[in-house]
């Protein structure tokens, strides 16, 4: 079992939430009231923002060419190609990127945020992707648990939204998160303060978008 593994086992309780939260339940099947979208989304695109950001910070402390360009290609997709669909989202319900872009970030979305640009920058590069990897991995895992309920979805706008984590090539993406965190050498005890924070904020994130507050 690599470390990626290991260190999911061990966020199990907090992990097995997320994968049951009623955000994503009600979402997969339909029956989200769209208010609570709206708000997801407005803060979301926020979080991609400064993830890229993230990201950035994690390429220059890669220790190989090859690492860095994993993490350069993780931003560069966030900002092309995650943050192009999610404006695409907005549109669709009502919004405007202006929007998203003048919303204040909630006090949950300000600290995950302010975790992830502070182990991306201080710390070491696989620090940094043991911090990034939940939002990855637990968007596939969400999918993959809730993949019949979206077989009934007759909401089109939550269809492609959870598809986006059905595809072939988002499995791939996490897949190379994963072997790059297994073979980096670091033990599971080493990394699992970042990962540990990282699927809390992950929770909280939901929690706060479902209630539509911080």
């Amino acid at each position: 079992m690599g470390v990626s593994e290991v260190l999911r086992d061990r966020a199990w309780g907090v992990w097995g939430r997320i994968l049951e939260h009623p955000f994503v339940v009600e979402l997969y099947e339909g029956r989200l009231p769209v208010d609570k979208f709206r708000y997801y989304l407005l803060q979301d695109y926020f979080y991609l923002v400064n993830f890229a950001k993230a990201l950035s910070l994690a390429a220059a402390r890669a220790p190989s060419v090859g690492l860095m360009k994993l993490a350069l290609g993780l931003a560069y997709g966030t900002v092309t190609g995650e943050m192009a669909n999610y404006e695409g989202l907005l549109r669709e319900v009502g919004l405007s990127v202006e929007a998203a872009a003048s919303t204040e970030p909630n006090e949950v979305n300000r600290a995950y945020m302010s975790f992830l640009l502070a182990a991306c920058a201080l710390e070491g590069f696989y620090e940094c992707m043991a911090a990034v990897l939940p939002c990855f991995w637990t968007y596939l895992d969400i999918a993959e648990r809730h993949r019949e309920r979206l077989r009934g979805n007759k909401v089109d706008v939550y269809v492609r939204w959870a598809s986006t984590y059905l595809s072939e090539e988002y499995r791939r993406l996490v897949e190379s998160l994963k072997s790059a965190l297994d073979k980096g050498g670091r033990g599971a005890d080493e990394l699992w303060p970042y990962f540990k924070a990282a699927v809390e904020y992950e929770l909280a994130f939901w929690d706060a978008a479902y209630r539509g507050t911080s």
